[in-house]
């Protein structure tokens, strides 16, 4: 019985709102011949479309003048839609989706062209379906859920700004001030759950989240908010963004004013709901702006242009006792009503009519008496959405126009401050600049630039809660009474690292003291609570205990965590405070010098080319002293020997043979300077060499270590195994693990043939620690193969770690951290073997041996060019010449052979025999001349 009254009672109120609630425009009768009611009419004399909003609102009652003011101007405008009446019908939705659906239903059945509004994006959600059925295209002038672009709601058009371009707006200001966490107070409806997952999404491309979003019911009561901001008040983030209805949102404010969360240190950003309120008010009283001194907030931009002054004073001079001001919402309304116009007009002279038919879909079944059957489809719907979408003019709120989303072109914010009676501007937003302190409109003017946009990112100073200047931190730690939980690597080897202690931190250890000392550089508290991890047994996986801060076991790891790669991917570092790196270590072995030990100084091709030169630059000398020197005449094989002997002897300076030639004087000083440099570095480099080999090792690093199949020793929970396995494809069965540095000194004495290892591969801070502690009894061999360092581990984005970070630097630069150094790690330093670095290869002398054989050659040069000289003008001695050879005879050309034996002979004699003859046969032509 009572479900049937219930039923009685909704069948009489969907009568009730079946009844037209006003039709505005021009004078002619509702139902005058002349209405589109008529099935077709090419070109109507009257022309309806309805208005759906919530009138008792801050948007309705600044919308609803205007929707007004639209219409009249429309009337009286002799261009557009000329001898066409533009009627309104006005519904009220009561911010109710069950309400606007039935709303939406009585305007269809009128027989409507276009639905301006409504202003809550989830009535637009439930009302975009019927539009949809019925093909009317819908002018929502305020719902800015962004969903509501979405290809399911093709007669859709959101004629003010999309909140995704006001999320990504916020996710530039946070991080313009470098926040990296934020709390999103909203309501829980269509309009709140969507625009702060875009919110989410834009933070994530900042490299910053939403640590809590805070939903609340839209009925929610005052006690519910309250439990709802004490919530998020003992939580880290201090940056709160409030995006929420107009009509409800100064509560919160007021609320969070009782909770002390308007201090300073809080940051508040409020979403474009808040300028609504205030300019919606013409001048707010002191108890609001006292509520809201330090937001931050959103404003449509709206360039300050002559019409739209034109429009506010004539609007307020006309303005009822109901309506005190008007806010943005108030002329995008207005232009929805033009963009209706002008659309209308365009369809209408493009030919299309305004004519309806019956949807055969919808009709009334089992008796229904919802009158479905009365609604009618409006069958130029499909080409008049297309000509609105294509409209483009300038109006009041800027230009109109339609980009391939179908959202409004050039979307741009103001960001407010509020303080004092008032507020003031501090920058700008747009999708084509970001952040700026010069206006949208100038800057779409130039052209972008990296440059340009770089440096147009500013934004002037802010007055935050509790009249601060200061840029808040955005986060504190937790009011809830949970410190810090620290984990803490409980190892049982090289303990002066990380340890556990009796003190009343429960550790203790160099890592301890620097994160200490860093956090007294802070200029905040941090309540903390060290948390050993591990058996005690051995030491613990250091990647698990990096993913359990990741997985929120802890919140952050101190100790000696080696950055890696895969860590960083899921946790945040701060500043290496101990740099490290991998090294092969190895046991020093006594060892005898070989009998060639002389050899090792230089590399083979060192040798082949040093003793070639040695005979090069003898030969060269026995060139240019042989036709001068005595000392370099004689048999064949006196010569031989001399050459010889000259070019070795001049290793040791010993030579006895003087030069007296100029060129050969040249090349010896240039050889004696090449054999001086020589001979200085193989000296060194051998006594260098003898005083390692007593160092020395079959593994002379990592590349040696590798081609090998000797087992390798690495640290129980270092990263070092899965390196050698993953990076260097080393065998799984190779690697031996050590549990403490006890195992470590065992396994390197017994060596592989004895079950040991041949090397142990590990972090340089412990090898340095454990050669120290044997007295350098073991040795690092090559170099260090990979290059990282030790930082403390947070989870991802925590402020902390960059605070920390900081804290670092300060305590390297003023050298309190090698005093902490020193102060547990102050060790015997030992050398480390590179057996290969001592050889000196050619690449180290080449020049020198250029500059030697360069020398050679131009003196060679010279040698052999006064040489032909002399040979041209050698002839034999005339005395020689008997009468027999002075009669005519046949000349015969001489054989090549025959005159390079002349040539060598010539070459042979002494220099003072040729001057003779020359000088001889001079004279000789002078007396017969």
């Amino acid at each position: 019985m009572v479900m049937g009254r219930r039923t009685l009672l909704l069948l009489v109120l969907c009568l009730c709102l079946w009844i037209p609630f006003e039709v505005v425009g021009r004078k002619e009768p509702f139902f005058s011949p002349t209405s589109v009611n008529s099935t077709v009419s090419s070109r109507p004399k009257v022309v309806k479309f309805g208005a759906l909003f919530t009138m008792d609102s801050v948007i309705g009652r600044s919308a609803l003048p205007a929707i007004m003011a639209a219409v009249k101007d429309v009337n009286s405008s002799t261009s557009i839609l000329p001898g066409i009446d533009l009627q309104v019908i006005l519904r009220d939705t009561n911010c109710s989706a069950f309400l606007g659906t039935m709303e939406a239903l009585q305007l269809m059945e009128n027989d409507v062209v276009a639905v301006v509004g409504p202003l809550s994006s989830g009535i637009a959600h439930v009302i975009s379906h019927v539009v949809n059925e019925l093909h009317v295209p819908l002018l929502s002038f305020g719902a800015t859920d962004p969903t509501l672009s979405s290809l399911q709601y093709p007669y859709f058009v959101r004629t003010t700004q999309n909140d995704y371009f006001q999320m990504y707006a916020i996710a530039d200001f946070v991080d313009y001030y470098r926040w990296k966490k934020v709390i999103a107070i909203y309501i829980d409806d269509d309009n709140g759950r969507n625009g702060v997952s875009v919110l989410g999404d834009a933070m994530s491309r900042k490299r910053a989240k939403i640590s809590y979003k805070a939903a609340f019911p839209p009925g929610a009561t005052e006690s519910d908010i309250s439990d709802l901001l004490n919530e998020v008040n003992l939580m880290e983030s201090r940056v709160y963004v409030l995006h929420v209805n107009p009509d409800h949102g100064l509560a919160i404010f007021s609320i969070a004013k009782r909770l002390r969360m308007m201090d300073s240190g809080y940051v508040w950003i409020a979403t474009d709901w808040l300028p609504s309120v205030l300019d919606s008010f013409d001048l707010p009283d002191t108890d609001t702006m006292d509520l809201l001194q330090g937001v931050v907030a959103f404003h449509h931009h709206i360039p300050d242009t002559d019409l739209k002054k034109s429009f506010l004073s004539r609007l307020k001079s006309q303005r009822d006792n109901e309506t005190v001001s008007f806010n943005s919402y108030a002329l995008y309304a207005y232009d929805s009503v033009w963009l209706a116009a002008r659309a209308l007009d365009a369809y209408l002279n493009e030919g299309g009519n305004i004519s309806f038919s019956s949807d055969p879909k919808l009709r009334d079944t089992n008796g229904s008496m919802l009158q479905l059957a009365s609604l009618r489809t409006f069958d130029g719907g499909p080409q008049f959405l297309k000509t609105i979408l294509g409209m483009n003019f300038t109006g009041l709120s800027g230009q109109v126009e339609f980009d391939m989303e179908k959202n409004l072109v050039r979307p741009a914010y103001d960001i407010l401050n509020i303080g004092g009676s008032g507020s003031h501007r501090i920058g700008y937003w747009s999708n084509h600049s970001g952040l700026s302190v010069i206006a949208p409109e100038v800057l779409y003017e130039k052209k972008p630039s990296k440059t340009s946009l770089k440096s147009n990112q500013q934004l002037y100073s802010v007055i935050w809660p509790g009249e601060a200047t200061t840029t808040p931190r955005g986060w504190v730690f937790p009011n809830n009474g949970q410190p810090l939980r620290i984990a803490v690597p409980n190892r049982v080897s090289f303990k002066d690292f990380v340890a556990k202690s009796k003190n009343p931190q429960g550790v203790q250890g160099y890592c301890i003291d620097v994160f200490e000392a860093a956090l007294n550089l802070l200029t905040y508290p941090v309540p903390r609570q060290y948390m050993l991890f591990g058996n005690g047994e051995r030491n613990p996986s250091y990647n698990e205990l990096v993913q359990q801060v990741a997985q929120n076991n802890f919140d952050a790891v101190v100790g000696d965590v080696t950055i890696v790669t895969n860590r960083t991917r899921i946790v945040d570092f701060t500043q290496p405070f101990m740099p490290s790196g991998l090294v092969v270590v190895v046991p020093v072995e006594e060892e005898k010098s070989s009998p060639w030990s002389f050899l090792v100084p230089f590399t083979t091709q060192m040798w082949l080319v040093t003793g070639a030169f040695f005979l090069f630059v003898g030969t060269v000398v026995w060139i240019l002293e042989h036709r001068l020197n005595p000392e370099f005449r004689g048999s064949p094989r006196k010569q031989l020997i001399t050459v010889f002997w000259f070019s070795f002897s001049t290793m040791f300076f010993s030579h006895r043979e003087n030069t007296v030639s100029g060129l050969g004087r040249l090349v010896l000083i240039i050889w004696l300077f090449v054999v001086l440099i020589i001979n200085s570095s193989y000296t060194a480099s051998l006594t260098s060499i003898l005083t390692v080999q007593q160092l020395s090792s079959q593994i002379a690093g990592i590349d040696s270590l590798i081609s090998s199949t000797q087992p390798i020793g690495i640290q129980d929970g270092s990263f070092a195994r899965k390196y050698l396995i993953d990076d260097l494809n080393i065998a799984e069965s190779r690697i031996v693990t050590l549990k403490n540095m006890e195992d470590y000194i065992d396994a390197l004495r017994r060596g592989p043939k004895a079950g040991g290892v041949a090397a142990v591969v590990d972090e340089l801070p412990y090898v340095e620690v454990l050669m120290s502690s044997i007295d350098c009894k073991f040795t690092i061999v090559g170099q260090e193969f990979t290059k990282s360092g030790w930082g403390f581990a947070f989870q991802r984005d925590s402020p902390l770690a960059i605070d920390l970070s900081t804290a670092i630097l300060q305590l390297s630069e003023s050298g309190d951290l090698q005093k902490i150094h020193d102060k547990w790690l102050n060790k015997k330093e030992c050398s480390t073997v590179d057996t290969d670095s001592n050889k000196l290869a050619l690449t180290s002398f080449w020049g020198l041996f250029l500059i030697c054989g360069i020398a050679c050659v131009i003196a060679l040069t010279i040698f052999f060019a006064r040489i032909f000289c002399q040979y041209n003008k050698f002839s034999p001695e005339p005395d020689k010449i008997d009468d027999k050879e002075m009669q005519p005879v046949r000349p015969r050309r001489p054989s090549r052979t025959r005159s390079i034996k002349k040539l060598m002979v010539f070459v042979d004699r002494r220099e003072a025999d040729i001057k003779e003859i020359l000088r001889e046969n001079k004279k000789r032509r002078l007396s017969i001349g």
